[in-house]
Parts: C-alpha cells; structure tokens; sequence
C-alpha cells in the first residue's frame, strides 16, 4: 500500500517544536499497516525536519541558542538580504538539518524511542504555516 497526504501545520513561533501528535492525528492510515515506513518532507526552504527529545522542553531551547550561535544573522558575508536578517540564516540551518525524516511503521504505529519526537524546525520569526508531505508505504494487516 501507498498513501501520500498534504498536511499545513499550524504556525509557529521561531523555535523547535514536537509535531509528532500534530501529524499522526491527521493519518488514521498508520493504523492498518503491519509494517511500513513514513516520510515526511517539508516543502519549504527556511524550516526543517528533524528528530529528538521528546520529553525535556529544554532540550529544543537549547537546539534554538545552539544554531542561533552556529549561524548569527547580520553575518557580513551574506548577501541575499532582501527577505530581513533571520532570512539567509534559515535556509542555512535548513540545510544543516534536512528537509526529511524517515519513521518505521510497526502495528499500526510510528516505532520511534520512548524519548523522540518529529520537530518542525521554524528558523524564521514569522515563518507562518508550513506544509509537509507524507508518504507512507507498507503493508496492511491481515485479516486474519
């Protein structure tokens, strides 16, 4: 079986933020597979994808200090401008981190870590609301 859906995340505010629950509340089809994997590709070139903690909300306030530090706005070097100063920072943190994540299907279910969690990586301060494409591909569960 394959599935593809559009899905438009509500908007965020700069940062890193779970979405797993935003996302599998919007695909019933998980639950008749046995067995599969989800894809889930953002279609925008200034937020990005994403997996990790899931439990400790510091832990995506950190990922934020981290990649602020790592790629600083107002770098002098950079010269698309034209879209504000958070503009060139995020296309290159979108970079670092993939447009991408890939997820196993097991029984219906995502079979990630107890701890981990899908981000939405919003480097933007007013990025609106995002898009995503999911694919999911496997099998169905027998009727048996």
């Amino acid at each position: 079986m394959w599935y593809q859906k559009e899905i438009r995340l509500n908007p965020k505010a700069r940062g890193f933020h779970l979405v797993t629950d935003e996302l599998v509340c919007q695909l019933p089809e998980l639950k008749a597979l046995s067995l599969g994997l989800m894809q889930v590709f953002i279609k925008h070139t200034s937020a990005s994808l994403t997996i990790n903690e899931n439990a400790d909300p510091t832990v995506r306030g950190d990922f934020e200090r981290f990649f602020n530090h790592a790629v600083p706005e107002n770098e002098p070097c950079y010269q698309h401008l034209d879209e504000g100063s958070d503009d060139m920072p995020a296309h290159l943190k979108s970079s670092i981190l993939g447009s991408s994540v890939t997820i196993p299907i097991t029984n219906g279910r995502l079979n990630m870590g107890i701890w981990q969690g899908i981000y939405l990586c919003e480097h933007r301060n007013h990025g609106g609301a995002r898009t995503v494409v999911v694919t999911i591909q496997g099998e169905t569960k027998s009727s048996n």
